[in-house]
């Protein structure tokens, strides 16, 4: 077995999107290939075609396929200097504003947004922030909002906590048992999960800052574009656009929309 070809990635994009409406048409192909090929491995599926029959035919097979495209890697302050920054520098502005609107964009497993409301509660905005946190995928919209992580993984957030400006004793924002740490459910009251699909779906509210960090690096030149304009229009005058530490606007004509902030960080502002 080999990775799919781009021409059967066309096929099965072309056909998850007239079957179920998820749209990958946009996406990377080598990226999409690799990931694909992971999900026919899962289901020891050898045959291209036989594995677009059954991804097409059975719904549980295409959640498995769903599974593998979404994007998955994440961690409590993740980049904590990136936090820092926008703790000492955009914070500041948000507090200005008697309401603040926070899209956390192709969240993953939730990481993200629980970080952010930390930060605002430590911050004292939380109570009147609103944090949107969304992902295409319905059920790692669903894990999220549980605010559960692997409790091995709590010794490395603290050390991103730390590093990103983290006033307290991190363990105050959890309980833990044996397995999982759960993330104090208080943190959960001004955020909303939600599903959105950053291919297909536009603007929902407008927003003060928008973090969709490590997404981007996914999509082709037409989507990416496309989703820096919905970030346009989805901000205030002069808000807050924060991308991954791998991405950049520079060679995407949506990008002359944005000034830059910081460039290691990559933290931008509206125009």
């Amino acid at each position: 077995m080999s990775i799919p070809s781009p021409q059967q990635l066309d096929t099965l994009a072309d056909q998850v999107y007239e079957q179920y409406g998820q749209d990958f048409r946009h996406y990377s192909r080598s990226s999409m290939g690799r990931r694909v090929e992971a999900a026919m491995t899962q289901l020891k599926e050898r045959e291209f075609d036989a594995f677009l029959m059954r991804v097409t035919s059975d719904v549980e097979v295409f959640n498995e396929l769903l599974k593998n495209l979404s994007i998955n890697v994440t961690a409590m302050f993740r980049d904590p200097w990136v936090y820092r920054y926008l703790r000492e520098k955009v914070v500041p502005v948000l507090a200005t504003y008697p309401h603040i609107r926070i899209w956390s964009a192709g969240m993953s497993t939730g990481a993200e947004p629980w970080s952010l409301a930390i930060l605002l509660k430590e911050e004292g905005l939380l109570e009147r922030s609103l944090i949107y946190a969304t992902d295409f995928n319905p059920n790692v919209v669903r894990q999220a909002a549980q605010g559960a992580f692997p409790l091995e993984r709590m010794a490395d957030y603290t050390r991103n906590y730390i590093t990103a400006g983290g006033k307290n004793a991190f363990s105050k924002y959890y309980s833990a048992t044996p397995l999982q740490a759960y993330l104090d459910p208080k943190l959960k009251e001004n955020m909303v999960f939600s599903t959105h699909n950053l291919a297909t779906d536009g603007v929902f509210n407008e927003f003060h800052l928008i973090l969709c960090r490590n997404v981007l690096i996914y999509f082709d030149d037409e989507l990416t574009n496309r989703v820096l304009q919905l970030f346009h229009d989805s901000l205030v005058g002069r808000g807050y656009l924060t991308l991954g530490t791998k991405e950049c606007l520079r060679f995407h004509g949506a990008g002359r929309y944005f000034e830059r902030l910081h460039d290691k960080y990559k933290v931008f502002k509206k125009l």
